[in-house]
This record gives structure tokens, sequence and C-alpha cells, in this order.
């Protein structure tokens, strides 16, 4: 168990969240299934000089690749590669990170795996100037540049008139893939205080997606309810403090050497908000999953694990 100084956050339940109606073909929910898949713990933290190496060891802590990854599966890895960044500026995922899942996930059998994202600047050079589109590729994973026309549009079932994420378009590819791994950057965020797990996932989205910023914290927990991510493990090696989403000025970015992972999203963004000195429900997706009983925000309550590799 993990000490704090801050106060102790409720305890937000079990994460599949809504009424099992909603899971369910039958009721007309056409989101991602929820595996179920737990780790050997439910939250790992990982510390170390070499991002990659960090991302291996969290991962096996978690029981390793093959729990999250059949044999013949399509694994989608989702960055952050929104921003025209480099790596050391920390506006996108750190690319070693992302070339150790891939890694990963083809020994663990994948057939393959795709990395994609839609960006915020022009796509050809956040690929390029992130070093994602070198590091997927070296790792025999194919990054490309999504058509934001093949979507599906969102529906939450029995429940959807009461989900304002109902008809949203996603991404066909996020939604069929047979294993989705989230994985952001931590950094700062003007309107939300933090980008983390369930932010990253609005570049699965089609749309006008500055519409998602009225309401947000509703919105990302249902579209995170909706992809239903399998592994979620958040880049905090390099964290950008000040000035995001973008950033650009290396004054702003701390170097922290952590990766952190989980299967419960809500506790990976509360661990990772902590990390970075915020108040996981100043959050307002965070507070918004603790209302809605979608996950756990209880750090203290989680079985968690800190290792130095």
């Amino acid at each position: 168990m993990m000490a704090s100084s801050l106060a102790l956050l409720p305890f937000a339940g079990n994460f599949l969240g809504r009424a099992e109606a909603a899971d369910s073909k039958e009721a007309g929910f056409n989101g991602r299934p929820n595996s179920g898949i737990k780790g050997d713990y439910d939250l790992v933290i990982a510390k170390g000089e070499d991002p990659y190496n960090i991302t291996v060891k969290a991962v096996e802590s978690m029981g390793g690749m093959g729990r999250f990854v059949k044999k013949g599966a399509t694994v989608l890895i989702k960055p952050n590669i929104g921003w025209d960044r480099t790596p050391e500026q920390a506006g996108n995922t750190n690319p070693r990170v992302v070339a150790a899942l891939a890694d990963m996930a083809y020994r663990a059998g994948a057939k393959r795996v795709n990395v994609f994202d839609i960006t915020c600047n022009d796509a050809r050079r956040c690929y390029a100037n992130s070093g994602i589109e070198a590091a997927a590729a070296a790792a025999g994973a194919r990054a490309y540049i999504p058509d934001d026309w093949d979507v599906v549009k969102a529906h939450f079932g029995l429940r959807g008139a009461a989900s304002p994420m109902e008809d949203w378009p996603i991404l066909r590819e996020a939604v069929e893939c047979d294993t989705f791994i989230n994985v952001p950057v931590l950094k700062h965020h003007a309107l939300t205080r933090l980008t983390l797990s369930m932010k990253n996932l609005m570049g699965v989205c089609g749309g006008n997606r500055g519409l998602m910023h009225f309401n947000i914290g509703p919105k990302l927990v249902d579209l995170t309810r909706f992809i239903n991510p399998d592994l979620t493990v958040i880049d905090a090696y390099r964290v950008l403090t000040r000035n995001g989403p973008s950033g650009g000025s290396l004054d702003d970015v701390k170097t922290l050497k952590t990766v952190i992972a989980a299967t419960d999203p809500t506790l990976a963004d509360a661990y990772a908000a902590r990390l970075a000195d915020v108040d996981p429900m100043a959050v307002p997706y965070i507070k918004t999953a603790v209302k809605e009983k979608f996950g756990s925000a209880d750090i203290e309550a989680a079985k968690s694990i800190t290792i130095d590799a």
C-alpha cells in the first residue's frame, strides 16, 4: 500500500461502471467489450534511466504482455502524437515507451501492431519530429495517419440518451482492434489541469473535438467507457509542467524517469495526477469518474508496487 500526505480519495468501485445491459450488443452498445483482464497488481510504478527498460519492467510486473495480447491479435497502441515537438520537449509520448510496447506485443504473438493519433499540428511533422513514427517502424509496427472518415457512431445502449458522447464519431480501427493499449504522456493542460489517459482518448475521435471541451468530465469518462482500454501505460519520463498541452520550451520540462501501468484508467490517472503534485479531484474527468463509480481513485487501497529498473 502507498502512503501519501493527501487525503484519501473515495473508492470508486468496479470500473465496468454502467449497467450490464449497456455492455451487450443486444442492448445497442457498440463500443469495445470490457476484457475483464486484471494485472498481478492494480498499479505498477517503474523508475529508471531508460524509458524502454522501465516500460518493459512495468508491463512484466503487471503479469506480462501475454496477458493482454493473444496470438494473432491486432493491437492498437494509442500514444499522444498531437504536437510538432521533439521527445525532449515532452509534448508527446516518449518514442522509446511506444517502441517497448510494440516489441512486447509482437513477442506475445500479435499479428499486427498499429500506432496512430489524430493530431493537432500537421500530422506528418508530428509523426516525424516526435520520433514515434521511426520508433514504431523499427519495432515492426505500422504508424500511420488514420482516415478520419472511417468511423462508427458511438451508441451506449439503453442509456444512450443520457450520454453526451452518444452518436459521436469514433475511429473504426480504435473500436475493432483486439487489444487497446492507451499510452499518454503526463503533461500540463490549461483547461483540465493535466492530460492523462482519459484525455488521450480524444485522439480516436472524429468530428469537432473542440466541442468536447464543454462538459469535458462526463464526455471523457463515457469515451473511456466506450473504448475500454485493456492496458493503460502513462509515460512520466519527461513531464511538461507548464504551457501545455503543446509546450515547446525545455524550461517547462521536468524529468521524473517514471512509467505507470494499470488496467483501471481512473487509478492510473489519479496516481499520475498526484505524481504531478495535482489533487486528482481537481482534474474534471477523474472527479467525474469518482462520482460515477467508474474505477477507483483510491491509491492507498490499491495493490501497488514501485520498482527500480
